[in-house]
């Protein structure tokens, strides 16, 4: 029996398990994200993600994140939003900034609370984006940057533009992401031999100055509602590229994000709401 939260942001859904509490062996962790992500037989969702004590100094928690298919990703912007305000509202922290440690290092969330102290949203703190083609990774000769470098994939030419948010997402900008056949074409770009370690896949329309809408094969789970390290990585390459300032409105099949990309700091700030979904005891 395992105790579980689901909760989602913007459709991009997770089981959440306190492993602080629960004490599960991490051995265990992809096959129990196999189980409760099948939506038939198990809970349904996009992925596990397990909240755990720290590691390293000064960190508050350590977050692990485990795809529907057992995989480990480094890192979900969605799940993070998700994860910070568990830990809030269920009274493992007071702290409405704290410090997370993942596989794509410390990102810091912060609660953002109404005017009677409930929790309205949640603003992450993404660190800077990794722009070096062996940084991606993506195989080939290591230039600085992969901006608009064409690609053919299922005998058609596109051009990309790659960015790492500590887990890796190539962008694709066409005219309109509702014509692409996603089911299709996304298995084969994730898994095309440019990407050693696989890619999530994002096609992108720009809609207008300060507005993107995306859609998005995530790496291991197929076509989700919504992508937040995606996200952050589409305005980094929509800046890049000249489509748009150093903040922008994305819309995603399951809502809307505001991006940030600072120039100050180099940091990529992602903010959208996280909500719960249900919490009960996983009995297989």
């Amino acid at each position: 029996m395992v105790r579980f939260t689901k909760m989602e942001g913007l459709g991009n859904d997770y089981i959440y398990v306190n492993n602080i509490a629960e004490k599960l062996p991490e051995e265990t962790f992809p096959a129990l994200s196999i189980a409760v992500a099948e939506r038939h037989f198990g809970i349904g969702s996009d992925g596990l993600i397990v909240i755990l004590p720290p590691t390293k100094p000064d960190h508050d928690f350590r977050f692990r994140m485990f795809n529907a298919d057992g995989s480990e990703g480094e890192m979900c912007g969605n799940g993070m939003r998700c994860f910070a305000r568990y830990c809030y509202d269920r009274g493992l922290t007071t702290k409405t900034r704290f410090q997370v440690e993942t596989k794509a290092g410390t990102i810091i969330p912060e609660i953002i609370l109404d005017g009677s102290g409930r929790v309205d949203g949640v603003r992450v703190d993404m660190g800077a984006p990794r722009l070096q083609r062996s940084l991606i990774p993506m195989a080939g000769l290591d230039t600085e940057r992969v901006v608009d470098e064409p690609f053919e994939v299922d005998g058609r030419a596109y051009r990309i533009t790659a960015v790492s948010m500590g887990n890796p997402h190539v962008m694709l900008f066409v005219d309109d992401v509702d014509a692409i056949d996603l089911e299709r074409i996304g298995p084969l770009i994730e898994r095309h031999a440019l990407f050693p370690k696989r890619i999530n896949v994002h096609f992108v329309q720009v809609v207008g100055q300060g507005e993107l809408k995306m859609r998005t094969w995530e790496r291991g789970s197929g076509i989700t509602l919504a992508c937040g390290t995606g996200a952050s990585a589409v305005l980094v390459a929509a800046h890049l590229l000249g489509h748009t300032g150093r903040s922008a409105l994305i819309h995603l099949p399951g809502g809307d994000l505001t991006i940030e990309w600072d120039e100050a700091t180099g940091h990529v700030f992602k903010t959208g709401p996280a909500t719960y979904v249900c919490s009960g005891e996983f009995l297989k």
